[in-house]
């Protein structure tokens, strides 16, 4: 009987099925890449749900896993324990033990698998203070507990009856996990997500991903406690992609290169940084090469789809990638066809140079609440706009309201706040999802995302001001990293601004300019100060007179997670940047 997908872990016997693959997750360990194949992940997943049933999980318990990279054993455990009806609980492996701390007692969680020294030492820290009866480790730890005992508890097949009655007990609208939202104030928030949440979400996303069925490799980075990244590794065993786990970021272009993915996913700060690092490149050319290089990226900057440019341009994009392009591609693996982004917005540049670079990045939108998916991109049949997030995927109803709010309905949206009636009450009102974003439709059905409603202010004159819009369009500059508009009941609208230190580095070099390469030196200097100026005169251009910036003070820290600038996903937390900032504040606003 075929298989029929209506929960999470139903996605591993579709793939036995219809694929069986030989590689169906690959980790690195000791400096090899080890695969298990399709088979193997069902087995190992049943052994952990027996083994979690002999250690008295019961259903709608809640198992946390906290994991510094993505890797194989995350999958099994996953789906060992959605098996049992319990619920797994991802959480963020960088933040801070307090944050571990609430989370681990709002979810009530009462198990805990981590898989390293560094978080393991975190949990310890706060476990007395916890439901916790016991914390297991992914890596081998001397004197902890592996998560091997799970396994080996539940080698003993004769229960697996007890299994598959846990397995039938679980209905499509039960819930399936927790994803605490890593908000930009305030605690974060439990999202809880069904299977039907995320399985029709995986269905009806699928249709928008030209893959070779059964015959695709993906490379994974994005943290995999991400609503986004975990969906995506769903769409993959859906699909009989096997799915590599990068080593780290850094090692992203290296892996890549050795396993030869065809499609990967990633947040816009991440293409910025390759895109960066491509451009840096070109900078140490010289000559024709150089001449070439920037040729070639000129014209990807002028890329349109569908050939709107006339086959002229086509002509000499044909070049442009034999000649510079094939090279961008050789140092991601040569094969990629297709990369997706979301998270955040995607600098309009950026998907024009790597489309233009045979390497298309297709844009989506979705929040955690939204399972995340509810529009995206798609190269074929006219379905790419550049500057838009594509069109809404089938099954999923969007209005635009009279604020310009986005407002969503569909079997994605969530249940609920874990235990947080009221705020739930806020954001779900007649079957939709408040999104706080605003948007518009084109006169084609594409989406485009304009602000945010929590984001907008007012200044001391009265007129609105949507700092995304400004920050958006000033990160386009090679020289600006991180910006963040201020000026909520102030007299004008201003910026703090990090420059991008790695690239200031080398443009100082290039130029021989007299001016140290520490980040102090660099934004202390005066030169500096007045070609930021001019990217900034640029950015005004497009916007009215009370939006634009009128000062801004650059800063001498890279914005960084572990420094509390950025959540997670790599968005800013805006009230967070302007305590850390409040000296350059005063500065900006008491003239």
């Amino acid at each position: 009987m075929a298989v029929e997908i209506t929960r999470l872990f139903d996605f591993p016997y579709y793939q036995l099925e219809n694929y069986s693959l030989e590689k169906a997750f690959i980790s690195k360990a000791s400096g090899t890449w080890q695969s298990i194949t399709t088979q193997e992940y069902i087995n190992q997943a049943n052994q952990i749900s027996r083994g979690l049933i002999k250690l008295g999980i019961n259903p709608n318990d809640k198992i946390a896993v906290i994991s510094s990279t993505n890797r194989t054993e995350w999958n099994i455990c996953d789906i060992g324990i959605l098996q049992t009806g319990a619920q797994n609980v991802p959480i963020y492996p960088t933040i801070s033990s307090e944050d571990y701390e609430y989370v681990l007692n709002h979810s009530e969680s009462i198990y805990c698998i981590v898989s390293d020294k560094e978080v393991l030492d975190k949990v310890n820290a706060i476990k007395k203070n916890t439901l916790l009866k016991d914390v297991f480790t992914f890596d081998d730890i001397k004197g902890e507990k592996s998560w091997k005992e799970i396994l080996e508890l539940g080698k003993d097949e004769s229960t697996q009856n007890i299994v598959e009655d846990r397995k039938n007990n679980v209905k499509e609208g039960d819930l399936a996990t927790l994803i605490y939202t890593s908000g930009t104030t305030g605690r974060p928030k439990g999202v809880m997500l069904s299977h039907k949440n995320i399985v029709t979400n995986v269905l009806n996303s699928e249709k928008r991903v030209p893959l070779d069925y059964g015959n695709s490799k993906g490379l994974s980075f994005l943290p995999i406690c991400h609503i986004f990244e975990r969906m995506i590794l769903y769409l993959y065993q859906y699909c009989g992609v096997s799915i590599y786990f990068a080593e780290s970021i850094e090692k992203l272009s290296e892996n890549a290169q050795e396993i030869k993915p065809q499609v990967m996913t990633a947040v816009p700060r991440l293409y910025e940084k390759i895109y960066d690092k491509i451009i840096l490149k070109g900078e140490t050319l010289t000559g024709v090469k150089k001449g070439l290089f920037f040729w070639a990226v000129n014209l990807g900057l002028r890329y349109e789809p569908n050939g709107a440019n006339g086959w002229w341009y086509e002509k000499q994009l044909g070049l442009a990638r034999k000649l510079i392009f094939s090279k961008w591609q050789a140092a991601l693996g040569g094969e990629l066809k297709l990369m997706v982004s979301g998270s955040a917005a995607l600098q309009p540049r950026l998907t024009r140079v790597f489309a233009a670079a045979g390497m298309p990045i297709m844009e989506g939108y979705g929040l955690t609440e939204t399972s995340p998916v509810i529009s995206v991109n798609d190269q074929r049949e006219k379905g790419f706009k550049i500057g838009t997030v594509g069109k809404v995927i089938d099954d999923v109803e969007v209005k635009i309201i009279e604020t310009g709010e986005i407002i969503v309905k569909g079997p994605n949206v969530m249940l609920g706040y874990y235990k947080d009636p009221e705020r739930t009450a806020n954001v779900l009102k007649d079957g939709y999802f408040y999104t706080g974003d605003k948007g518009e439709f084109d006169n084609e059905g594409f989406l485009k995302i304009t602000g945010r409603t929590k984001e907008m202010f007012k200044t001391s004159g009265g007129k609105y001001v949507v700092p995304p819009l400004l920050e958006g369009e000033l990160k386009q500059s090679l020289f600006i990293e991180q910006v963040m508009v201020i000026g909520e009941g102030e007299k004008m609208p201003a910026a703090f601004i990090q420059p991008n230190f790695e690239f200031m580095k080398e443009w100082i070099h290039h130029k021989h300019l007299d001016i140290g390469t520490s980040n102090k030196e660099i934004i202390a200097s005066d030169i500096v100060k007045n070609r930021i100026q001019e990217e900034v005169d640029k950015c005004n251009k497009n916007f009215g007179k009370w939006e634009q910036i009128k000062r801004f003070e650059l800063t001498p820290d890279v914005w960084s997670l572990e420094d509390g600038h950025l959540t997670p996903t790599m968005k800013m937390k805006r009230k967070v940047i302007k305590e850390i900032y409040k000296d350059l504040y005063d500065k900006i606003y008491s003239k």
